[in-house]
Formats: C-alpha cells, sequence, structure tokens
C-alpha cells in the first residue's frame, strides 16, 4: 500500500513534540481535531475531565465510506505515561526512535495515533474506497482509561473496533484482557504516646500488616493476582498510628474471580480490625471489566487478512492490561487491541523503529479499505 514514510515519521515527531500528560492533553486534542477535521471527518468532543485549562475531552470522529462495509471504529489515546513533558524523538542511523534519553518517547501511544493519521492521509491523497470510518482518541488513558469511562458511547455508529495501543511487534493483537480492580483499605485505631502509654493506643498499622499476613500476594491462581503497592500512616515514631491506608489492586480473566478476591480483601481487613478494637473502611472500584473476543470474529478475521495480505504472521494472545477496549466491548463493540510499534513502555528506554511505524500504518489502512 502507498505508504509515504518520510511524512509518517515527520507526523510522528510532530505528535512526540507535544505535551501531553494525563489531563493535560488540550493541545494534542486540538493538534488531532484540526486535521480530522481538514480530512473531511465529522467531530465532537466532550467536555473536559478536570477544569483544568490543559484539560480536553475525548475526540470522537466520523467519515462516511465510499465502498461496501459497515463503519469501523479506529481508537488511540492521547496522553502518556510521565514525564511526559519535553519529549523529543531523536532517529538514530539505525533506524530506531528513541526520547533523548530524561522523558519517555511517547510513541505509546503517539505511534498509533501517527499510524491511524497517515492511513487516513492515504485515503485522501490516493482516493482509496474505503468502509465508513470512526476514530476515537481518549483522555487519561494511563489513569485507568478515565476518559473511554467517561466517554458517551452511544455516539459510535460501529459494532468492530481496532485498539492501537499494545507493545510488541506489528502483527501481534490481544483478544483478551482482564478486569482490574482497585482498592483502599483504610484502618481507624487510636492513638497513644509510644513510650508512656502504647497500651492506650490502637496500633492501626499493626492491624493493616495482621490483614496483608493473612492475604496471598502476588499470583493467586493462573488467571489472576493480588497486589498491595502502597501504604501509608502514622505520624511520628513516638505516637501509636491512629491511622493507615493501604491500596492495591486485584487483576484477573475472571471477573467473578476478581470480585471474589476483593470480597476476601475487605474480609481480612474488617476482621483484623475488628479483633483490635479498630475500624476498617474498604473501598473496591472496578477500573475496567475484562472480555474475550472470539478467534473466529470477523474483527478477528479481517485482522488476519490484513496481516496476510502483508506477509506478517498474525499473532493473537491475551494480554493482562487493560485499555481503553475494555470499555468499548463493555458496550457492545467488539474490538481487539493491535501492537503498534511500541517497546519498553512506561519507561525512558521507551523505543520504536521507521519500520514498525511503516508496518502499523499499512495494516491500519488495510483495515480501513479492505
Amino acid at each position: 500500500m502507498p505508504i509515504e514514510k518520510q511524512r509518517l515519521l515527520n507526523e510522528f515527531k510532530s505528535l512526540i513534540a507535544i505535551d501531553n500528560p494525563s489531563f493535560g492533553e488540550k493541545q494534542m486534542g486540538d493538534y488531532l481535531k484540526e486535521c480530522l477535521l481538514t480530512m473531511g471527518f465529522t467531530v465532537e468532543q466532550d467536555a473536559p475531565l478536570t477544569s483544568s485549562p490543559k484539560s480536553c475531552g475525548n475526540i470522537h470522529g466520523f467519515l462516511n465510506g465510499d465502498g461496501k462495509g459497515d463503519p469501523v471504529l479506529f481508537c488511540a489515546h492521547m496522553d502518556a505515561i510521565e514525564p511526559s513533558c519535553g519529549k523529543h524523538a531523536v532517529v538514530g542511523n539505525d533506524g530506531i526512535i528513541r526520547s533523548a534519553g530524561d522523558t519517555v518517547l511517547g510513541a505509546d501511544d503517539c505511534a498509533g495515533i501517527a499510524a491511524i493519521l497517515e492511513a487516513l492521509h492515504t485515503i485522501s491523497a490516493e482516493r482509496l474506497s474505503h468502509r465508513p470510518i470512526e476514530v476515537l482518541f481518549t483522555v487519561a488513558e494511563e489513569l485507568y482509561c478515565k476518559g473511554a469511562e467517561r466517554f458517551d458511547f452511544s455516539k459510535v455508529q460501529a459494532k468492530e473496533a481496532y485498539v492501537l495501543d499494545l507493545t510488541g511487534p506489528v502483527g501481534t493483537a490481544a483478544y483478551q484482557a482482564p478486569t482490574i480492580l482497585s482498592f483502599k483499605a483504610e484502618v481507624i485505631g487510636k492513638a497513644a504516646h509510644a513510650g508512656f502509654a502504647p497500651e492506650d493506643g490502637i496500633h492501626a498499622i499493626a492491624v493493616a500488616a495482621t490483614a496483608i499476613g493473612r492475604l496471598r500476594m502476588g499470583r493467586i491462581d493462573e488467571e489472576t493476582t493480588l497486589n498491595i503497592g502502597l501504604i501509608e500512616g502514622g505520624t511520628a515514631t513516638n505516637i501509636v498510628p491512629q491511622s493507615c491506608i493501604v491500596t492495591g489492586e486485584i487483576r484477573s480473566y475472571s471477573h467473578p474471580k476478581a470480585l471474589q478476591q476483593a470480597e476476601k480483601v475487605k474480609e481480612c481487613f474488617q476482621k483484623a480490625a475488628e479483633e483490635a478494637g479498630a475500624i476498617a473502611r474498604v473501598d473496591i472500584i472496578c477500573c475496567c471489566e475484562g472480555y474475550e473476543i472470539s478467534l473466529s470474529h470477523p474483527v478477528v478475521s479481517r485482522f488476519r487478512a490484513a496481516c496476510n495480505k502483508m506477509a506478517l504472521e498474525p499473532v493473537l494472545c491475551k494480554t493482562f492490561g487493560g485499555s481503553d477496549n475494555n470499555h468499548l466491548v463493555k458496550h457492545g463493540i467488539s474490538g481487539i487491541v493491535l501492537a503498534n510499534a511500541m517497546f519498553r513502555c512506561h519507561s525512558c528506554e521507551e523505543y520504536t523503529t521507521v519500520e514498525e511505524l511503516r508496518r502499523i500504518a499499512e495494516l491500519t489502512l488495510l483495515l480501513m479499505t479492505m
């Protein structure tokens, strides 16, 4: 397909140069909105998630097709993990693209955005026949998909989607992802002087430690994990701590198992608190609900066909990470997550390559035009 490599690379570098922290995507949003309008899309943007002048809402665009086929949705997120400000794409002689080293590169998810834009530029420039195309550029995906959670999916006409947001070589796609629950357990004990009257206190950190000790951390079974990542408590070394806050997450390919594990966490903290005369409050939030797309579904079959046309070996896999696709599937849109030329994500060692960018742009173009 007639992808223009230099145009794609220039677009990618322009996107990378935009500061795009979560809740600070306005400049990125303005840029993408203008791109879509120029290419003939009807564009809607929902309200910003915060009152910050740097915040913006999700961007949804629709372009009528001139060929056979139902609408298809392409989704990527506008934000990047920190440090995301002052990014600069450095293209090496070996074709590897890295940051300057003091920020993430931002290929997660600018590589996906660049691929979508290049495919659309090619369709326009070559006047290629295509299906009706929808795009959804979301905000705050890195914060447990806050933007997609807020989006009104009744606006979407497509019943099939490709989400460009997976690490790995192009030709890989995830058809299954887990439920992710986050929890916060707050233990309320009683403060006392640790030297003069420790027996008058109720040690909130000790209560939390008892509860944690009764829980199995890490891999619970072949499809479920539990982690406690943050513990905060106490005010001074000579004070019996009155409060302790513990936060963590649960992941499972089985939604019922995730809920069961969350209930166990709640029970452990409440029982430990009751035994010590303390109080435990446990809040559980479902960040995203797990899904599994049938490998015989047309959205998968079309992906396989596009890979075969490019002489790529299609690889279908499970991912243990969440993405905007969790919310798409929850709202009746069958989607898979495509590997989109990003490696070592969520670190300043993140990189991509010119050739992988070309491949994901070509694959995206085929999925729009097949």
